[in-house]
């Protein structure tokens, strides 16, 4: 039972990017999935979360308006769609799953995390 947090890389100020969270050995539409990101230096901190059943979508005010997040159940992935990227998002993202039927910000509620991907905004 896994996760796999890929799609990072460099990118360029203003720049998109899709980053996606692939699930293994169970199936990720029944669990709420959040990601969070770990800036050099800094805390690790909630970013946005998709429930269970896709009910809704929240998402930090930081990332709000600019980062989306969606669910491809065929694919048993989720997706953060960062558009309009700014130096200060450079971080490790990673993905985390819960089997909360709602979203919530706190770590220690996620049952399963995925090993973190790099995205780096820079020109």
């Amino acid at each position: 039972l896994q996760l796999q947090a890929s799609g990072g890389g460099l990118v360029q100020p203003g720049g998109s990017v899709n980053i996606s969270c692939a699930a293994s050995g169970f199936t990720l539409e029944d669990y709420s999935v959040a990601w969070f990101r770990q800036a050099p230096g800094k805390k690790r901190e909630w970013i946005s979360c998709i429930s269970n059943g896709a009910v809704g979508s929240y998402h930090a005010n930081s990332v709000k308006g600019r980062f989306a997040t969606s669910r491809d159940n065929a694919r048993n992935t989720v997706h953060l769609q960062m558009n309009n990227l700014r130096p200060d998002d450079t971080a490790v993202y990673y993905c985390a799953a819960s089997r909360l039927e709602y979203c919530v910000v706190e770590e220690h509620t996620y049952d399963y995390w995925g090993q973190g991907t790099l995205v780096t905004v820079s020109s």
